[in-house]
């Protein structure tokens, strides 16, 4: 409706670069706008709708804890915490959870525990890495470079050094007895859906071992699931001591947290760190729905289709040579490398009636909720092609 979009500009900060739909409802991999009109959607919420939208099992969690209470702040024990936490920890390799509302908040608190690891053995610098994306906060704008979220704000965070991503040769010469911490995403997704080369992995592993940092892995986008496994991490055969994550793990409601170890857990004493809202009971039962169904074989689900998903994808680079330079990802989390900018695509694509995004200017990121089907595929991929044919003419 045109009205909600003539008021959004009259009462909501023009901070987003909105699509020009109102959407109306979910249902499913598809959204409905005010007029009727069904879009497939390979977005996701931004990579947030794990299981899609409107799912009945997540309605049912939300329903029956509606029914008890809303919020009752983490004065209290709270049986959908309790239960998510132990579902993390079973299905990871870490020892404690702490919850918040989102990943930027993961980030603080990842940044917090590893200040409080550097001050306990005389260590002060936090390594991160170019064209990494963390959050919006203080915390999280100190950890990257791109000049667009960051101009004119500073100053920033002090003993942060931002290095180049990938780069082995940047690790030897930038990391040593003064690290605290490393902080690094498996895949970057704002970052264009670039993943970390096993050669870095290894020796970034290695120079912990030595060197006696700790290494904090940003699962916020890559993390649920959506790679085809719980974390990206698990790919590379590794174990990073903090896990950030947010996005997908609340199935659609505002929630993330940090995974860890029992000694690293202790650095956060009664009161050194706290939030009214993290953890909520909606977001924490809804979650728990959210990991149910990855055990039950939605993990399994998201490779087999997300294979299928490149397979395809590899086929239209090919058929476009001079237009799609690489694609990326794996799982649900891939991208297309264009030689034009993705907007266009992410434009032509919603004339199709597919709800798609551009990130890091030219690449097409592609990242649907978790149970897409591979008829709904075979849908974006008939649209891909057309799109790309009536641009490209």
């Amino acid at each position: 409706m045109n009205s909600y979009i003539e008021k959004e500009k009259e009462y909501i900060f023009q901070t987003y670069k909105r699509y020009p739909i109102s959407i109306e409802k979910g249902i499913g991999c598809r959204l409905y706008d005010f007029e009727g009109n069904s879009y497939l959607d390979f977005l996701g919420g931004i990579a947030v709708n794990a299981l899609g939208h409107s799912h009945p099992k997540v309605l049912k969690a939300l329903h029956e804890q509606m029914e008890k209470y809303l919020h009752i702040s983490n004065y209290f024990y709270q049986e959908p915490q309790i239960k998510l936490a132990e579902k993390l920890t079973q299905m990871s390799p870490y020892d404690k959870v702490f919850f918040s509302n989102s990943g930027t908040e993961a980030t603080e608190a990842a940044l917090k525990l590893a200040r409080l690891w550097g001050n306990k053995y005389s260590k002060s610098k936090v390594i991160s890495f170019t064209n990494a994306f963390h959050g919006r906060s203080y915390g999280a704008l100190s950890l990257m470079d791109k000049a667009l979220y960051k101009e004119n704000m500073g100053p920033f965070l002090q003993d942060i050094n931002i290095i180049a991503y990938n780069n082995i040769e940047a690790i030897r010469a930038n990391i040593n007895n003064d690290t605290s911490a490393v902080i690094l995403e498996f895949i970057q997704g704002e970052g264009g859906i670039v993943g970390v080369s096993e050669d870095f992995v290894k020796e970034l592993f290695e120079l912990r071992d030595k060197l006696g940092f700790i290494i904090i892995a940003d699962e916020i986008q890559s993390g649920a699931g959506r790679t085809g496994k719980l974390f990206a991490f698990e790919h590379y055969g590794v174990k990073p001591d903090i896990i950030t994550m947010a996005k997908g793990i609340g199935g659609g409601l505002p929630l993330g947290g940090v995974l860890t170890t029992n000694q690293i857990a202790t650095l956060f004493g009664y009161g050194t760190h706290g939030t009214t809202y993290g953890g909520n009971a909606l977001a924490c039962a809804a979650g728990l729905v959210v990991l149910e169904e990855l055990e039950a074989g939605l993990l399994h689900q998201v490779t087999e289709n997300g294979n299928y998903l490149k397979s395809e994808l590899i086929q239209i680079k090919e058929l476009f040579p001079n237009h799609i330079s690489e694609v990326r990802g794996i799982g649900f989390l891939q991208g297309l490398s264009l030689s034009f900018e993705a907007s266009e695509l992410v434009v032509e694509l919603r004339n199709h009636k597919i709800i798609g995004n551009a990130t890091s200017g030219n690449v097409l990121r592609i990242i649907p909720p978790l149970i897409v089907t591979k008829l709904e595929i075979d849908e974006f991929i008939t649209a891909l092609k057309q799109s790309i044919d009536i641009i490209k003419k």
